[in-house]
């Protein structure tokens, strides 16, 4: 079934309504060495509204900050219609401790920050950007509480945090009576799956919406890497092309360019892209909410989008979760076996739960 960005989609336990795929603007602004122009990003902004769109993905420090503020620049005329989603924890002063983490002062003080950035009153989504293995997690869901309180943060998520950990803060939010977690982003697409062995499961029982970032691992399921790129100097070079950076991330492996020939198999028995074939398998998982899309051209935007046309067979998923299996684990390969089921269930016919 065809889906558009005006389909929209329930933010997990929230009543907010998001687009199905979100635009990623850490492309907006070029001081990472990649990216799209002012009038470029622009361009990006628009193409997303026209069709629709409604969720924007930004953080404080993207670009060094410009993500933020050509947001703020381009949202001016319709900002009470969008769903913005900004990001804390990560260093806005290098040298100053205490303008990382995930700590009260760097939470207001990011937050501060990004409604400047923005040009806006509120914020409507904040993630807790990365876990920092240090503050205490009351301190956390307390200082977000107090912002949403406060009117300046409507609704409260995590990014890259452990699974045990989020279900921890969600349990305590509940029983104090704070803001909920609504929103998880993790890295989800074919080539890293490892989520769906306990961030997934957990964020369906907890009530929060799974937003994956990297839906496209870098580009590597576009297609455009070849062999002949895994021995291609490393980003340790410097020279700041996005190509290093995913090089440099380990993202590039013989395993994952065999999941991409799947991947470009199933594209041409579609006539669709690898890209769209990639972004859509995303969509196939009931638990998410909405992928996050980083283009950094209207051509690569729109084609992105097309990914909201595709329909695969039951044979041609198969094939796409085959190529990219894992192996779960202890312990969940252990209960799944069928002499342990056997030992709570029986003969018992169980309809699993919906």
């Amino acid at each position: 079934m065809s889906l558009t960005l005006d389909t929209y989609r329930l933010l997990g336990r929230s009543g907010l309504r998001v687009s199905p795929l979100a635009l990623g603007a850490a492309t907006f602004g070029t001081e990472w060495g990649w990216g799209a122009e002012q009038d470029e990003a622009r361009k990006l902004f628009d193409l997303y509204i026209e069709r629709g769109g409604n969720f924007i993905d930004t953080a404080s420090t993207y670009t060094n900050g410009s993500s933020e503020r050509l947001l703020g620049e381009f949202t001016r005329a319709n900002r009470e219609s969008l769903v913005l989603a900004t990001k804390y924890a990560t260093l806005r002063r290098p040298g100053d401790p205490n303008s990382g983490g995930n700590h009260r002062k760097t939470l207001f003080g990011s937050v501060e920050a990004s409604l400047r950035q923005l040009d806006t009153d509120y914020i409507d989504l904040l993630y807790l950007h990365l876990w920092d293995f240090t503050t205490p997690v009351e301190e956390i869901l307390r200082g977000m509480d107090d912002l949403v309180r406060q009117g300046k943060v409507l609704y409260v998520a995590i990014s890259n945090t452990p699974a045990w950990q989020v279900s921890r803060m969600q349990a305590i939010a509940d029983l104090r009576g704070w803001s909920p977690l609504v929103a998880l982003q993790i890295e989800y697409n074919l080539v890293e799956r490892t989520g769906e062995r306990d961030l997934i499961p957990m964020a369906r029982e907890m009530g929060l919406g799974v937003v994956p970032w990297s839906p496209l691992a870098g580009g590597v399921l576009t297609g455009k890497y070849s062999r002949a790129d895994l021995t291609a100097p490393s980003a340790a070079s410097g020279d700041g092309t996005r190509k290093s950076v995913t090089i440099a991330g380990g993202t590039l492996t013989e395993r994952n360019l065999a999941i991409v020939d799947v991947v470009k198999d199933v594209a041409t028995e579609l006539a669709r892209t690898p890209a769209q074939v990639a972004l859509a398998w995303t969509l196939q998982n009931p638990a998410v909410t909405s992928p996050i899309i980083g283009a950094r051209t209207p051509a690569q935007l729109s084609d992105n989008l097309g990914a909201l046309d595709v329909t695969f067979t039951p044979a041609q998923l198969a094939r796409l979760n085959d190529a990219s299996a894992f192996p779960l684990g202890f312990p969940h390969e252990t209960l799944s076996r069928p002499s342990t089921l056997a030992l709570t269930r029986g003969n018992l016919t169980l309809e699993p739960r919906p």
